[in-house]
């Protein structure tokens, strides 16, 4: 059977280590995946057809609208089998244990999907919903296949702890921006918190060409939340 996590490396991962990190708790290894199943994921990416496109939509606080193509993940979705067999993986005990270890030990639940974006596209300087723990986040632009002038990469934002997080500030606001490397086999994990501000400047990539990335979503097993969607039967965006 394929493997595609290597949990070792996510589990060597020092959790003290890690929320110690400054300006919030984040790491950005290298090879957390394996290097056949990152290539088997890379070769066997989600079909644009199946996204839908979100434009336009204004964020809290008056944050500009994250525009891309998005996929949320449900057993229904018919996506290559490489996929099937890594979230299957993400599901596992393991992950869970590895993730819950880093973000405190409290017990989590986690939703899937994918993003896509364009040329001239941005995600603005945000902070993640408070009904989420953290993300861990899978880049899928390859070495050689991406020019990194083109953009792309997650930017680690400081903003030195005077910011509000429903505020809409600018880059000129922070106190230093840090670049998660994004090309090739690596990934973002990070804690949310109201300092855990991040943001995409925006692609300048050929047409044809997308920024893409698969996101962990990682929220508290929180029983409040899953009774809510449950009665009102509302689908959750993440914008």
């Amino acid at each position: 059977m394929n493997r595609y996590l290597d949990f070792e490396k996510l589990e060597a991962i020092d959790p003290k280590f890690f929320r110690a990190t400054q300006p919030y708790p984040y790491a950005n290894p290298y090879g957390l995946l394996t290097e056949d199943g990152y290539q088997r994921l890379l070769e066997n990416m989600p079909d644009i057809s199946l996204f839908e496109k979100i434009f336009g939509y204004r964020r809290l606080g008056g944050q500009e609208p994250h525009n891309r193509y998005a996929l949320e993940w449900t057993p229904e979705i018919d996506v290559p089998e490489p996929w099937q067999d890594f979230i299957a993986e993400l599901r596992s005990d393991r992950y869970r244990h590895a993730v819950a270890r880093l973000m405190g030990g409290k017990k989590v639940e986690f939703r899937f999907h994918w993003h896509y974006t364009p040329n001239g596209c941005s995600v603005s300087p945000h902070t993640d919903s408070k009904r989420e723990h953290g993300s861990h986040l899978f880049y899928f632009n390859a070495e050689g296949e991406w020019d990194p002038s083109w953009g792309g990469e997650t930017l680690v934002l400081d903003d030195g702890g005077k910011l509000d997080f429903r505020s809409a500030p600018s880059y000129q606001d922070f106190v230093a921006e840090i670049p998660a490397k994004s090309i090739g086999n690596y990934s973002l994990i990070f804690e949310r918190t109201d300092r855990a501000w991040h943001a995409v400047r925006e692609i300048h990539c050929p047409e044809g060409r997308m920024r893409r990335l698969f996101i962990v979503v990682v929220s508290p097993d929180n029983l409040y939340w899953k009774v809510r969607d449950r009665i009102i039967g509302k689908k959750v965006r993440f914008y």
